[in-house]
């Protein structure tokens, strides 16, 4: 099934006006002002629940306030659902045609949680258009026309897949498209703003749009932009087609919005700190993110599950194929880093050892098996941080990185190197330039394609690792590649910025333990030393061997341990109370590295070499 979501192949069903005023942005609240054409008699108006891209019910209901709901010059009554808090029932009267809804939305303030999560500053705005519309819910939104209207703070520019039609001051009268369209293209506005051509030359056009809290925060080095032009060229040479009409990277640098990164058809809305491109850590914390959410324009956007291309945003999502959806756009978009040159073959080696020792060492993997990981994300998406590796969480991600790690080495091997994933891309996800369309598929669908490419038994081998609870993470790939998986004592570079960025070290190859900077706990692993001790989530370590807590003594005392006979002795805070535990722990630091398997060819740095012939990588 192909469904095409321009405007002109769309039957017009209901007509609407969406007046959008964000001038008040910076003190976090939206103005909207919405007229719908509707037939008289009962009617329900719903506020998007199920958030593409976000696989749960998040639209934020909480924050819409101030609802005001008229019709022939009457305010209406309304009621919300019983049932379903994001349904609003009213009545149009009888000789009615026009519905009149206004209503204020709040910007929350807290970094937390996707689009939900704070998304202004006193100097820009994302505006994500699901939070401010309702929408007939007897309607597809794909037959539903808006005409949108948006009026910025003076002075304000901004960046989004929306085409204007025309511009007056600070507000912006955009073409009429469809709601489905609406949602899946938000908008970056700031007082601080710059446009970077990322494909000159090239058709269609691909720009990022940057957005900071400070001027200086948009000084793009030149090598980046050229890295980020190869990604362009390489995406490109990877699928053999292209979905959207023109690209835009909405890339907002702020230390006061949600970090993320979510996935539109011709867009994407990428959230990093101030100083992402500036400061060296930073940079290699966040150099994959716009490869990620530029897949998915191929990945999850054309090609979606069947579960998770419902038609519109009050049916429940079926998350149970992510492991392709994530899964496998976490493999390309860290593939696409490396081809690009914005990661070298180094960083990204160090990453992925990073992720399949954080998988091996996951308690959590002996009951719940990959595929619940997914079938469960909607909630794990939402789940705390301690205990993490005990109850699993959106392991989808990382396991599928290293499961397409795996099945891309198994075709270059079944084909003797004559085929790769790159030939699975080019037919699954290529076809025509039509622009943005959804073609859903199935399990039965990715198994076929995968046979297509290289005939083998995909299905037993997709079922078993989506079904296993064995202890260990799937690291096949990894092997194929030419490469093992080792410990050494010190961090690479790539876990360097990762404690310099997140302020947590992660121990659990060692003592079997998440620490903060402050000694907080965030983490113990069942099983572990750490564990065995009596220490959990929650706890803050104070003292170590009678000397005051950091995490310079700390790693000292791991270091000294593997001469020595005597526990580790920590002096911890368990709420109100301090408690001495004895750690028997002796094998010091260790942190996860790949090392060359010399008996194997290099296979993993030939995935990892450009395919575009003018990518000029580092």
């Amino acid at each position: 099934m192909l469904v095409l979501l321009s405007t002109s192949t769309i039957k017009a069903g209901t007509a609407m006006v969406l007046a959008l005023d964000a001038s008040d942005a910076p003190r976090k609240i939206l103005h909207v002002k919405e007229t719908l054409t509707l037939p008289s008699g009962p009617v329900t108006l719903f506020y998007p629940k199920w958030i593409p891209g976000e696989h749960g019910p998040t639209g934020p209901v909480a924050d819409l306030v101030g609802l005001h709901i008229h019709a022939a010059g009457s305010e209406l009554e309304w009621r919300r659902d019983l049932e379903d808090m994001y349904a609003i029932h009213s009545t149009l009267p009888a000789g009615a045609s026009e519905l009149s809804i206004d209503f204020d939305f709040v910007l929350p303030p807290v970094m937390g949680g996707f689009s939900a999560g704070a998304s202004s500053t006193s100097s820009l705005v994302v505006i994500s258009w699901n939070q401010v519309l309702l929408y007939p819910r007897n309607e597809q939104p794909d037959s539903i026309l808006v005409t949108p209207t948006l009026t910025l703070p003076a002075g304000w520019k901004f960046g989004t897949a929306l085409e204007p039609e025309s511009t007056q001051g600070a507000v912006t009268h955009f073409k009429q498209i469809s709601v489905t369209m609406l949602i899946d293209s938000p908008v970056l506005a700031g007082e601080h703003f710059r446009r970077i051509d990322v494909s000159p030359g090239l058709s269609p056009s691909h720009v990022i749009d940057l957005a900071s809290d400070g001027e200086a925060a948009l000084a793009m080095p030149d090598e980046m932009v050229r890295h980020y032009r190869n990604l362009v060229r390489e995406a490109l040479a990877l699928f053999g087609a292209y979905h959207y009409r023109h690209y835009d990277f909405l890339f907002t640098l702020s230390d006061e919005v949600a970090h993320f990164g979510l996935e539109h058809h011709q867009s994407s809305d990428d959230r990093v700190g101030e100083r992402a491109l500036l400061d060296a850590n930073l940079q290699k914390r966040t150099s994959a993110l716009l490869c990620h959410e530029f897949v998915h324009s191929w990945n999850g956007k054309f090609r979606r599950p069947a579960g998770l291309a419902t038609g519109n945003y009050s049916s429940p999502m079926h998350g149970d194929l992510l492991w392709v959806y994530e899964g496998l756009t976490e493999y390309l978009g860290n593939l696409l880093a490396a081809r690009s040159g914005l990661r070298t073959p180094e960083e990204y080696r160090e990453n992925l050892a990073f992720v399949a020792a954080g998988l091996d060492y996951r308690p959590g993997r002996t009951w719940r098996p990959l595929q619940d990981a997914a079938d469960d994300a909607q909630i794990l998406y939402a789940s705390r941080a301690d205990w993490d590796s005990y109850r699993r969480s959106v392991d989808f991600y990382d396991e599928g990185d290293l499961l397409w790690l795996e099945i891309d080495m198994r075709i270059r091997d079944l084909t003797h190197g004559k085929r790769s994933l790159n030939d699975f891309c080019r037919t699954f996800h290529g076809g025509e330039n039509n622009g943005p369309e959804v073609k859903p598929y199935t399990f039965d669908d990715i198994v076929s394609a995968l046979n297509a490419t290289a005939p083998y038994d995909w299905k037993s081998l997709l079922e078993e690792r989506l079904r296993s609870t064995g202890p260990h993470a799937p690291m096949a790939g990894i092997g194929m590649g030419g490469w093992k998986l080792v410990y050494r004592e010190k961090p690479n570079s790539m876990e360097e910025a990762r404690e310099s960025t997140d302020k947590v070290v992660h121990f659990d190859y060692s003592v079997g333990m998440r620490l903060g900077e402050d000694g907080a706990v965030g983490d113990v692993l069942p099983g572990s030393a750490a564990y065995a001790a009596g220490i959990s989530p929650g706890m803050k370590i104070a003292g170590v061997n009678s000397r005051k807590f950091s995490l310079q003594v700390f790693r000292d005392a791991l270091r000294k341990g593997k001469s020595s006979k005597a526990s580790l002795d920590l002096l911890v805070l368990d709420g109100e109370y301090f408690k001495h535990c004895s750690v028997d722990y002796h094998e010091g630091e260790r942190y996860p590295y790949l090392e060359r398997d010399t008996s194997k060819p290099d296979l993993l740095s030939k995935v990892l070499a450009p395919l575009a012939e003018n990518s000029s990588p580092r």
